[in-house]
């Protein structure tokens, strides 16, 4: 009989569906007094690894250079009977390369924005601007865990 672990693990499809649908991953660094720095961010995933952008002075780039490992999770669900996720861990690459970031930019913002299927013209421009303030982080797995209580069948 399969592990309590193993019935509730997803699937490389049931991942990759979570990772579409959910908007929001919680990334968690490690601070300056040891302690973890989690923020939410908005992500893509490219080829399995999933990417953010921020402000290139901020607690969690600093935070990264640093020490790049990194843990990464997305959830979805309120009821534990409910409750999916998928958590990564990571040595994350930081990008500074402006087109890479500018790209990203466009990227995520296709993503995040209702009825946008490419950014053009004064979008593009300003994106670009942001970038020049801007890294795109990737996240590439080391280690990945997903579970989906909804497997269970509202047995513990």
């Amino acid at each position: 009989m399969a592990s309590r672990r193993d019935q509730i693990k997803l699937s490389d499809a049931e991942r990759r569906e979570l990772l579409e649908l959910e908007r929001v991953a919680i990334v968690s660094s490690n601070g300056p007094r040891g302690w973890p720095h989690s923020m939410p961010m908005w992500f893509t995933v490219r080829d399995d690894v999933i990417w953010v952008w921020t402000y290139a002075k901020s607690q969690k780039v600093r935070n990264l250079e640093r020490d790049p490992r990194a843990t990464l999770l997305v959830e979805a669900g309120v009821e534990y009977t409910e409750l999916r996720g998928v958590m990564v861990e990571s040595e994350a690459v930081i990008h500074r390369e402006p087109e890479v970031v500018a790209d990203f930019g466009k990227e995520l913002t296709v993503r995040y924005s209702e009825g946008i299927s490419s950014v053009e013209g004064d979008g593009a421009a300003a994106l670009e601007a942001q970038a020049a303030k801007r890294v795109a982080i990737s996240f590439p797995p080391l280690r990945t865990r997903s579970w989906d209580h909804r497997k269970l069948g509202h047995t513990y």
